[in-house]
């Protein structure tokens, strides 16, 4: 699971960067602050967790065996990443107003993926 974590943590940070510079130089004479303002936190939020990603995947390389911690917290930032960023980048983007509760879920997702990391430092 670790190769895995890094290079989806690697695409996610490489795709929020392209976020990023998406609402920075295209949307931001198209869309109104408060809904560029929703994007730029997507971006924000999914670098933040690409990163941490990254950093589950090289925990798990140096464990010599699975940690069900570790597969939990990469789980949920992925799935946390997607619900929360890819929620917020449709409610700007696309005006779809059915994923504003989807939002808090994937923030949940983050937030649990945090208490596995935790959870996982504790038991080295």
């Amino acid at each position: 699971m670790g190769k895995l974590f890094i290079v989806v943590g690697a695409l996610l940070g490489g795709l929020s960067v392209l976020m990023g510079a998406f609402a920075a130089h295209s949307l931001r004479s198209v869309l109104l602050p408060s809904t560029l303002a929703l994007v730029e936190t997507g971006a924000r939020y999914q670098m933040y967790h690409a990163l941490a990603l990254f950093g589950v995947g090289l925990m798990s390389l140096w464990q010599k065996e699975s940690n069900l911690s570790l597969a939990t917290a990469g789980s949920c930032f992925i799935a946390g990443v997607l619900g929360f960023s890819g929620s917020l980048y449709g409610l700007a983007l696309v005006g779809a107003p059915w994923l504003g509760p989807v939002t808090p879920i994937g923030g949940l997702l983050l937030v649990a993926g945090w208490g596995a990391v935790a959870i996982a430092a504790l038991r080295l």
